[in-house]
This record gives structure tokens, sequence and C-alpha cells, in this order.
């Protein structure tokens, strides 16, 4: 018993006719004709009655009709699936983002994308988020995670994630829990050496009236957190650097309610927005 045979079989049962079904089907009235046979000496019992005028199924022919139905319902099922997964995207896509983004948006991101399209291969790299734009713009990446700043290229299409606040940070042995606490002449400052945190901090430091006394500029986030947590003073850092940091036990947090946050995203050219893998990406 194959799937052209029930098929046959369905449509006759429905027409009650040989030549409809045949012609329908696209098969001689003779291959019909061998094809029920072979049907009936499976099933070991007549599934049509014939005379020269008519067709009528015998009640083993309706319990038949009952299994065909549903096999086949069942095999287009099948077929969908098959030919849906054949047609999924393919290829590679490659996304930059920091350290400490691949650890906090990207998993989730690309944990629905994975599941969605698992046959595009991601093409991942890390680094200073300083310099995520710049990777886009020279399309050394199809994506990026990147900050949202005020002179954002336009070229670039950005795909809101989530907003980060920043947080005033100091060593655990200064005791230092709230902003009043903090002598600006005597706590030496570790200050951002590049990047939207270098605006964002100086711009703060300028609205409060604040002239630190530097101890050093660091290029990163996460070596600002270490430099911290050693004890070489104090310093503002986005939230998430510090939630998955290793060291970020060693220093206390400070609320600052008064300074610019981040607003994190997703970022490509605008030109390369309509290329099936990154639609797919920013669909997810």
């Amino acid at each position: 018993m194959d799937i052209r045979s029930l098929e046959l079989f369905q449509h006759l049962a429905t027409s009650l006719h040989f030549s409809r079904t045949a012609q329908a089907k696209f098969v001689s009235p003779s291959t019909l004709s061998r094809s029920i046979q072979r049907l009936e000496d499976e099933c070991g019992t007549p599934l049509f009655v014939r005379d020269n005028r008519k067709v009528k199924l015998t009640a083993a022919g309706s319990s038949l009709l009952g299994f065909s139905q549903q096999m086949l319902s069942e095999w287009k099922k099948v077929q969908t699936q098959l030919q849906q997964s054949h047609q999924q995207l393919q290829g590679e896509l490659s996304v930059y983002c920091s350290v400490t983004a691949s650890q906090s948006h990207l998993p989730n991101l690309l944990d629905h994308f994975r599941h969605k399209y698992p046959q595009i291969e991601i093409k991942l790299a890390t680094g200073d988020p300083a310099l995520s734009v710049i990777k886009v713009m020279q399309q050394d990446a199809d994506a990026a995670i990147a900050i949202h700043t005020p002179d954002f290229p336009k070229e670039l299409h950005f795909l809101p994630l989530g907003e980060v606040p920043l947080v005033l940070i100091a060593p655990k042995d200064t005791l230092l829990t709230r902003l009043e606490q903090v002598d600006w002449r005597t706590h030496a400052m570790v200050l951002p050496e590049s990047g939207p945190s270098k605006r964002i901090v100086h711009h703060w430091l300028a609205e409060q009236g604040i002239r630190p006394r530097v101890y050093a500029t660091v290029a990163g986030n996460e070596a600002i957190v270490s430099m911290v947590a050693l004890g070489c003073g104090v310093a503002i850092v986005p939230q998430i650097v510090l939630d998955h940091s290793s060291v970020g036990q060693k220093v206390n947090r400070i609320l600052l309610t008064n300074i610019e946050t981040y607003q994190l995203g997703l970022c490509c050219l605008k030109k390369r927005a309509q290329e099936p893998a990154i639609k797919a990406l920013f669909s997810c």
C-alpha cells in the first residue's frame, strides 16, 4: 500500500466514477483499475461494488476511506515541513559586540534566532564596544550590538534592545555607599579613555561642577571595574558591566539618579537591512 494508491482510491471513493478519477489524476483507466485491484488484494476484500452503470463503496471501502483520509492528511503535513526546512535561510551572519553584551543581551537574541533559522551559521566577534559602529560601517560585521549616541551615523538602522543605567563604584574598603560621602579632592577617579562612556561621564562631571583628581584613563569598562576593585579610585561604569564582572562583588555601588543612560541596540547598514539573514535577525 503506497501514497499514490491511497490518493487514487480516495478520489474514486468520492467521485464513484472510474473515468472521472482517471482523468482527474492523469492516469489511464486500466492503471486506475490495477491500482484499486492491488489495494483490494492487500486488504483481502472488495472495496467497491461495480456494475456497468455505477460504482459503490463497500463497508470495507468506507473503513479504508477513513484511514486514507487520515494518512494523506498526515503526509501533507510532513511534506509541508520538509519543504519549509528545505527553504529555510542558509549561509553565514557575522555579529560583533562587547564581551559584556555577549553575556547580557546576545544569548536571548541568538536563542530565538537559532531556533527559527538553524541553518544560518553565526560568526561572533567580541571586543571594544566603541568599535561596534565602525565594524558595521566598514562591513567587517553584518550586525552589531552598539550604543546609540547623538552622533549615531544616519547610514545605520538601529533597533533598541534596552536602556542601561550607569553607576558610580568605589573600592569596598573605602566604605563609600552614598554620593554625598565622596570627597572629590581626595578620592582619585578612573576615567574612560574612549567610547560613549567618556562623553557621558565628562558631561555629568561638568554638570555637577566636579573637577576630579584623575588617577588614570583606561580603555574598556571591564578594566575600569578591575582597577576600582584594586583600590585605584572611584569610577562610573554601565551597570551591566558590573553585573557580569568577576570582581563586581569587590566594589560598592552608588546610585546616580541624574546621569544619562545608555540606549543599547542592534544595528546594521540601512542599505543591507533587507538582506534575508540580517532581516531575520532583526525580526527575532
